[in-house]
């Protein structure tokens, strides 16, 4: 089994997101002790943006691109092998905003690639990274739950289904902005649904 792990808070100590995320990919390689974790922390090594040069080397054929151009698409190339490569994906995604942070938006930036991570058909996109499990850890300051305010579970289903990842499963830790017995309560259901999931692995 190969673990791909992105915590996507911009913060890399004392990330909410990220404990979860790592309490999630440690519960699975102790069930699964051969299992290989590779992990990005986009706090401490940000991604390129997509920028306009970016986006001028990732149009120019590969045979034509600048050194400079080359080792560009060669970043985002690295992240979607990896992505590529793995069996499971594990998401930390707090709420910044009532959205996804940049940090991850800038890894989806990253691997959504035409042709590679997904195609236009003439019955419409198909995504062509199937096949992988994926787990969210969201985490929010307030309640926003199967409400109009949550805008991340629509997009990451979105954007996940897009490219062909639709075996999604979100874990939830809302009112860490509430106060001290809002935190406990939070955690202590984030971790209930964690150990629920693990229990049927």
């Amino acid at each position: 089994m190969k673990i791909l792990q992105i915590n996507t808070s911009a913060r890399s100590n004392g990330s909410e997101s990220t404990r979860l995320a790592d309490l999630i990919v440690e519960g699975f390689a102790t069930k699964n002790p051969a299992a290989v974790v590779m992990r990005h922390d986009l706090a401490s090594k940000p991604l390129l943006l997509l920028d306009e040069s970016t986006l001028n080397a990732l149009h120019t054929p590969a045979e034509q691109r600048t050194p400079e151009q080359a080792a560009r698409v060669a970043v985002d190339n690295a992240l979607i092998a990896e992505l590529q490569a793995a069996d499971m994906v594990v998401i930390g995604a707090p709420m910044y905003n009532f959205s996804v942070t940049v940090q991850l938006k800038s890894w989806f930036d990253a691997i959504a690639r035409a042709q590679v991570t997904f195609r236009y058909t003439e019955s419409g996109p198909e995504g062509l990274l199937t096949g992988k499990k994926v787990y969210v850890a969201l985490t929010r300051g307030g309640l926003h739950q199967n409400a109009p305010t949550d805008t991340q579970v629509p997009y990451l289903k979105t954007m996940l289904g897009f490219l062909g990842m639709t075996d999604v499963q979100f874990v939830y830790a809302e009112g860490l902005g509430l106060g001290p017995e809002a935190v406990l309560k939070a955690r202590a259901s984030a971790e209930a649904q964690i150990d629920a999931i693990l229990a049927t692995q």
